[in-house]
């Protein structure tokens, strides 16, 4: 029997087949999970829609995580199909291109506040949703992604670096909060890969010459690789994990220079 055989696995933030929460879609549907999928606009779900119906997804639904009534229409729509709720990949991160180059300190207020709300709430805003669900089912794992700009500063990652160290402050928050009832709360924090949201940081293209590079394995990871650790974090072998951010870099974060 497959892992994750008959889980129930809602992916938020798919963009197109390059995002990396595609590439987490597809390693839980191999072993065996049912799926729903999120867009936000036409022009997203034209990308999304095929991509989740070749997986056979069994919702397909908009959703903006800006907006609290979407946010409920989405696990409303979930609920005509499923009775529980196993895991949630949040995979939600926004800032304005204009907040992605320049000074950090020329950040304006409203740039400010979309990149913490669409980059670091939802995930308050999506598990707490989810929590019911995931109750009724007897627990359940959340996983989002961040990157070490959280930590470290990367040219022209700005802004978005602050949402992630808010997003990974939260996993801390929710992990502590939500064990007691089952609910396990992690990050994965890739290394730099070509996906749609990347492609708005200035220079991207530099930060992934220089990953490859200098990480220990001479190489950039990519999506099979983050979502290989997805399912390994969500899945049984990761029952014992909670409240981590986990790096999938290809050592890149271990050194110092």
């Amino acid at each position: 029997m497959s892992a994750l055989e008959g889980k129930r696995a809602l992916v938020v933030g798919v963009a197109n087949e390059r995002s990396i929460a595609w590439g987490i879609a597809q390693a839980l549907a191999r072993e065996g999970a049912r799926l729903a999928f999120t867009y936000v606009g036409d022009s997203i779900e034209r990308r999304v829609r095929p991509l989740a119906e070749s997986l056979g997804a069994d919702v397909i639904a908009p959703c903006d995580v800006t907006d609290d009534e979407q946010i409920d229409a989405l696990f409303a729509a979930l609920d005509e199909r499923w009775d529980g709720l196993d895991v949630l990949i949040h995979a939600v991160a926004f800032a304005n291109r204009e907040d992605l180059s320049g000074r950090f300190v020329d950040t304006s207020r409203a740039g400010f506040r979309l990149a913490l709300d669409v980059s670091a709430y939802s995930l308050v805003g999506l598990t707490r949703a989810a929590l019911p669900r995931m109750e009724r089912a007897g627990g359940g794992s959340v996983l989002t992604l961040t990157f070490a700009g959280s930590e470290r500063v990367f040219p022209n990652y700005n802004v978005m670096g602050v949402a992630k160290a808010a997003l990974e402050s939260s996993v801390r928050y929710l992990a502590a909060e939500l064990g007691p009832a089952g609910v396990r709360v992690n990050a994965l924090s890739a290394g730099p890969i070509k996906t749609l949201s990347a492609s708005g940081v200035k220079n991207f293209r530099d930060m992934l010459h220089y990953a490859a590079d200098r990480a220990p394995l001479k190489r950039n990871v990519t999506i099979d690789d983050v979502g290989a650790m997805a399912l390994a974090l969500v899945g049984p072998g990761g029952a014992g994990v909670t409240g981590q951010v986990i790096y999938v870099d290809a050592g890149l974060s271990v050194l110092g220079v």
